[in-house]
């Protein structure tokens, strides 16, 4: 099963349910999945395994981003070797930095968006106007309740400036967090479900002018640090009553000079999670839509 929020066309507010093959089972009495994540984890469970409100056929509601309220989006970065890697090859004056940073004790954690900046599947990422050579990022992302427990696993499309970080790590930022920048989805694998997340397939394909223009396979297996490892820095000096979502680094990296193009289209699998597929577009003001979006769930289950 997945967790996801979804909008019918009978109503204008966004429903937190359960998709169990082709039916999508309403949680009534949850009005966002953020209400969710502020419960224990057994509590939590014990409602999504409740479910027994309206029920819908999938191809008869739009799926939202699994991403609201106060719920932020975090990132790591440098989990794995290929990573490193791509870090060093693109930093121009501080290539060491990522290298201290794969190895070291503490892990390199980020903010990555607020949840109305998040887009779903099917919605457009962008790429900056200022950046030469931008790159998707295939990453598994953990759910983390309030209370720091992992409630579940989604799929997180880390949209990344290599032009922009490789010219100096201090506009990490930059490079990283901007409106198109961060995709997550379709819905949440109830962690429950999931029975070794260190043993998940991860695929990344993607389109160009209606053919194949890049692909990789890798694995959670080769990921360098424990998904509970990341989560505890996280929440060591920080509190999330939402919950959080965590995308916890990339295993696939496509070699410069290639980069992202307006048109391309994006398509990032995690074994037993879920697909994500976002078609690009470049700059702010192909993203515009995204603002109006943020307060009207119609908009967003037209586009």
């Amino acid at each position: 099963m997945l967790l996801v929020r979804f909008a019918t066309r009978s109503s204008p507010a966004a429903s937190v349910g359960v998709l169990d093959g082709d039916t999508v089972t309403t949680l009534d009495g949850v009005g966002s999945l953020g209400a969710l994540w502020r419960l224990p984890l057994a509590s939590l469970r014990s409602v999504v395994e409740g479910a027994s409100g309206p029920a819908f056929p999938v191809a008869g509601v739009s799926l939202l981003p699994p991403v609201d309220d106060d719920t932020e989006v975090w990132a790591c970065g440098v989990t794995y070797k290929v990573s490193e890697e791509a870090r060093v090859e693109e930093s121009e004056r501080a290539a060491s930095v990522y290298e201290q940073v794969y190895d070291a004790e503490r892990p390199e954690l980020f903010f990555k968006s607020v949840a109305w900046r998040v887009v779903g599947d099917g919605e457009p990422i962008a790429v900056r106007a200022d950046s030469r050579l931008d790159v998707p990022e295939p990453e598994v992302a953990v759910v983390v309740t309030a209370h720091g427990e992992i409630a579940g696993y989604t799929v997180c499309n880390d949209v990344s400036s290599r032009t922009i970080e490789g010219e100096n790590p201090l506009y990490l930022p930059q490079a990283k967090a901007y409106l198109g920048a961060c995709a997550v989805g379709p819905g949440v694998r109830p962690a429950w479900e999931v029975p070794d997340p260190y043993a998940l397939p991860v695929s990344m394909s993607i389109t160009r002018d209606g053919a194949d223009d890049w692909s990789g396979t890798a694995s959670t297996s080769q990921l360098r640090r424990r998904f509970d490892e990341l989560v505890s820095f996280l929440v060591r000096a920080d509190v999330f009553p939402d919950g959080a979502v965590l995308s916890t680094g990339t295993c696939l990296v496509p070699a410069a000079p290639w980069t992202l193009r307006a048109g391309d289209v994006v398509r990032i699998e995690a074994g037993g999670v879920g697909a994500l597929a976002n078609p690009v577009v470049e700059g702010v003001e192909a993203m515009s839509w995204l603002v109006g979006a943020r307060d009207d769930v119609r908009l967003r289950a037209a586009r």
